[in-house]
């Protein structure tokens, strides 16, 4: 349990320094997406939280933890559909960060008692919430690479 919650906390603490990263960024910024992409900064922001949620809520039948504004639009698969604005932005960041306080929460208490095993693309297997939990850093370290990249382009 101690090692799943300290990468619980080091995922949090990987949020706060994507917050840093953009932290200077405009709302036009945040929403641009540049040419040949076809995402932008705010919705890998806000992947991340619905990415998490699916992985250890979902998976393990158990609802989600934040609203659905910030769940359904920002799964794989999905783009964004329309302009973000400052006060959404804002939701969004605080749920990011939140989310994980909420996570480690739930891990502690013993609320994860089921999981849907899951063979990920990336030829990792999925089969516990220990195993879900440990591979949201490397999901969230792919997305770092793409806001890095993005935030050239803007």
């Amino acid at each position: 349990m101690t090692d799943t919650l300290a990468t619980i906390t080091q995922i949090k603490n990987t949020r706060a320094f994507i917050l840093e990263l953009v932290k200077d960024l405009s709302i036009g910024q945040l929403n641009e997406i540049p040419a040949g992409f076809n995402n932008n900064i705010i919705w890998n922001i806000a992947h991340l939280t619905a990415a998490q949620q699916n992985l250890c809520y979902i998976r393990s039948g158990l609802a989600i933890t934040v609203s659905e504004a910030h769940f359904s639009p920002f799964l794989s698969g999905t783009k964004p559909e329309k302009f973000i604005e400052q006060k959404e932005i804002d939701s969004i960041f605080d749920v990011l960060l939140n989310s994980m306080d909420r996570l480690a929460a739930d891990y502690s208490s013993g609320l994860f008692l089921k999981f849907d095993p899951w063979d990920k693309r990336y030829g990792m297997k999925l089969n516990s919430i220990e195993d879900a939990i440990n591979f949201v850093p490397f999901h969230e370290g792919m997305h770092i690479g793409y806001i890095m990249a993005l935030k050239k382009l803007v």
